[in-house]
């Protein structure tokens, strides 16, 4: 990338930050919540609200960090192979993919389910086999990772390329927290239920 990427500009190495900032404070704030209900206590006992709140933190930053990537693309020089017809326009599929991803995991989870109500206690009956999730196992994180590479595609920035490496590391390592903690919510709850019954 080097002599591809203008690494002199300062809005790359903010969009890189708040790349790397967004999921690691999802994470903190919702393992918090799971261990001392900080959230919740803020918001006078109600889960829920708690988590509508969280919801619309995290919805926010990430706005700001779409604005923030597009800001640093557009102070970074494009490359001619990446303005070709044939790559250029191979971004549309590729951003029509991520958005529907996206959007339909959030539909088949809800505002709670996407957005980390489970370490609110609001835990889901089953987990959600249908699409997207019969087609990807993190659809969210997929879908997020495809738009800002078509992104970059779309404008020829092979600074966008550097920056949506970042984005799909990040959610790699976010996940290898989240996945097992996650996890252990669930099998807490199926194990106090079992629990439960053998004591009727």
């Amino acid at each position: 990338m080097n002599g591809l990427v203008d690494f002199s500009q300062s809005s790359l190495w903010i969009s890189a930050a708040s790349i790397l900032f967004n999921p690691t404070f999802w994470n903190i704030a919702a393992t918090q919540e799971y261990r001392n209900k900080f959230i919740t206590k803020t918001f006078g006992g109600n889960p829920r609200l708690g988590c509508y709140a969280l919801a619309i933190t995290i919805f926010s930053l990430g706005i700001f960090r779409d604005y923030l990537y597009n800001e640093a693309l557009a102070a970074q020089p494009t490359h001619p192979t990446l303005l070709s017809p044939l790559i250029r326009y191979s971004a549309i599929p590729l951003f029509v993919t991520g958005n529907v991803l996206v959007l339909t995991s959030m539909w088949a989870l809800g505002i709670t389910g996407t957005y980390l109500g489970d370490y609110f206690g609001i835990l889901m009956d089953a987990p959600v086999t249908s699409f997207p999730f019969n087609v990807s196992d993190a659809p969210m994180y997929h879908g997020s990772t495809l738009s800002f590479l078509a992104t970059a595609l779309w404008y020829g920035k092979p600074a966008g390329i550097f920056l949506t490496s970042l984005v799909a590391v990040a959610y790699s390592v976010a996940r290898r927290w989240e996945d097992p903690f996650t996890s252990m919510i669930y099998e807490r709850r199926d194990r106090e239920r079992k629990e439960g019954k053998k004591g009727l």
